[in-house]
């Protein structure tokens, strides 16, 4: 009897599993069709034909986003061209009273780490 069993008890989780592939399955297929695409032995939403577009639709369609993103660099280009604002320029007498104060404050640094070595 445990044989009978056993089998059941695989009878019950290969149902299982069928049952869980038919679910994925069907979402799959919903999916797909929300996508629009088709699954096997179902047609498209609404049980329309596609439409195809003629090659001269899809030749103007190329044109004119090939001239949309050339519109699109060529603003990019001018807008980058444009002169920008030129930087203050310093004198160089000021440049060179900068430099002097900055150098006394070297020393200064200098000289209180200096006097610190000496107190230690």
């Amino acid at each position: 009897m445990d044989i009978l069993r056993a089998l059941k008890r695989e009878e019950a989780k290969l149902e299982k599993t069928a049952k869980n592939a038919m679910k994925h399955l069907a979402a799959l297929k919903a999916t797909m069709k929300f996508f629009g695409g088709t699954t096997s032995g179902t047609k498209l939403a609404g049980g329309k034909k596609r439409r195809k577009m003629s090659a001269a639709g899809r030749l103007a369609i190329s044109k004119a986003t090939k001239a949309r993103w050339a519109r699109i660099r060529e603003l990019k280009n001018t807008a980058t061209k444009t002169p920008k604002t030129t930087k203050r320029k310093i004198s160089a007498a000021v440049r060179a009273k900068m430099a002097k104060a900055q150098k006394a404050r070297w020393a200064e640094s200098r000289a209180v780490k200096a006097k610190t070595a000496k107190a230690a």
